[in-house]
């Protein structure tokens, strides 16, 4: 069976993803709990600087 290739979890791009952006909202979520936004090479600062200006952003992950 073949790959599947990731899409950027930015609003309309259809970019192949990069980049795992791992988060966690501690208002909603247990702390054992990990989200992840994908990115592109484009949309992975503006990405990461969204979660990281709410203190959700715990890494961002290469993808294989």
């Amino acid at each position: 069976m073949g790959e599947e290739t990731v899409i950027c979890s930015a609003k309309g791009c259809r970019e192949p993803a990069g980049f795992a952006l791992v988060w966690n909202n501690p208002k909603l979520h247990a702390p054992d709990r990990e989200k992840v936004w994908t990115a592109c090479a484009e949309h992975r600062e503006p990405l990461s600087h969204h979660l990281a200006l709410r203190s959700f952003l715990r890494r961002v992950d290469p993808l294989p």
